[in-house]
């Protein structure tokens, strides 16, 4: 559980919403943010979107981008987030997506490989991580990741 973290996310975003679109960690960046009371003020909600083809029918990650690059990619990371952003309608979307184990992936990608993707009304963008450990280790050091990286965007270092 990383609750000092969501509460500083939170607290960044005051006035603000935050939604998520999550593949490898299968819900954990919400469920941290819900464990803070007072949440729902500012986050709005998420995608689990753990197969491909939830992320392009309902996030609307281009096809194309899922088959030649693969789900683990920054364009994806990107168009996830943008698309969790618009479903909802919040101010700012964060999303994951990566390899947390037992294996890589067809396209070259390493267990750890994982990509953050963030979007608001200025930017979208993704950054790319390499994470060691477990699976529940790489899920972890994700979710912690995507915090962060929301809180630097927001005003925070």
């Amino acid at each position: 559980m990383q609750t000092p973290l969501c509460s500083e996310v939170l607290t960044a975003l005051r006035g603000r919403t935050l939604s998520t679109a999550e593949s490898l960690t299968g819900g954990g960046i919400g469920s941290a943010l819900t464990a803070v009371p007072g949440a729902s003020e500012v986050y709005r909600g998420g995608v689990i979107s753990y197969v491909n083809d939830v992320k392009h029918r309902v996030l609307g990650v281009s096809a194309e981008d899922l088959e030649t690059l693969g789900a683990v990619s920054e364009p994806v990371a990107r168009q996830m987030a943008a698309g969790a952003r618009r479903i909802t309608g919040s101010d700012v979307a964060v999303s994951v997506t990566g390899l947390a184990g037992p294996g890589g992936d067809e396209f070259g990608h390493s267990v750890g490989t994982v990509f953050v993707g963030y979007a608001d009304e200025r930017k979208n963008f993704a950054r790319e991580y390499h994470f060691d450990g477990d699976r529940e280790a790489v899920r972890s050091q994700t979710v912690r990741a995507a915090l962060e990286l929301v809180l630097a965007e927001n005003g925070a270092e």
